[in-house]
């Protein structure tokens, strides 16, 4: 019987080593760990996409987050998904490296729990979006001051996971100059 894999995703231990598939909304409900993919893209004045959540996403909806963030299917690496659902969410094409691997656990619903292993990638991109509406009601350039700023004051705006790896990926681009900063 053939599966769906849109709608699974690959369960992993702590090492990311598989440990199975899963349907996605029950990895969530039972709050198993599993591979996910965030993606961050700069313009070549080194302000940062962020788009907001469709409003009829079964979690997170109406929120702002990263440009993409999603799951590799059950047999995909994790470049590559993260270049397919960056063209699928926003209609963009371009390069992208790894910065970063790290777990969280996060409630964000009541029944609902993101217990993932999350690749971070970024990428440069100077194209205006042509977004997806069933996956991004709306999206902007930002830059990094106003942005940082922006989740402080209004933390119940972004996505629990934008919110915890916003600042690290600053810190990496920053730390391996990467690109100019946006910072006054």
């Amino acid at each position: 019987m053939e599966i769906n894999k849109e709608n699974f995703v690959q369960l992993v231990d702590k090492n990311d080593q598989p440990l199975g598939i899963m349907e996605k909304y029950e990895a969530h409900r039972k709050a198993a760990l599993h591979r996910a993919i965030s993606v961050f893209i700069v313009n070549s004045k080194g302000d940062w996409l962020i788009h907001r959540r469709a409003l009829d996403k079964y979690h997170s909806s109406g929120l702002w987050t990263n440009a993409t963030c999603s799951h590799p299917y059950p047999d995909e690496d994790y470049l590559e998904a993260a270049k397919r659902r960056l063209k699928y969410e926003m209609g963009i094409n371009c390069e992208l490296k790894p910065l970063f691997h790290f777990i969280y656990q996060e409630k964000v619903t009541d029944e609902l729990t993101e217990h993932e292993l999350d690749y971070v990638f970024w990428g440069v991109s100077d194209d205006e979006p042509i977004h997806n509406t069933s996956e991004v009601e709306e999206w902007k350039y930002i830059p990094f001051f106003q942005l940082l700023e922006d989740v402080e004051n209004n933390p119940d705006k972004y996505t629990v996971w934008f919110k915890k790896i916003l600042k690290k990926v600053k810190a990496h681009l920053d730390k391996e100059n990467l690109i100019e900063s946006s910072c006054p």
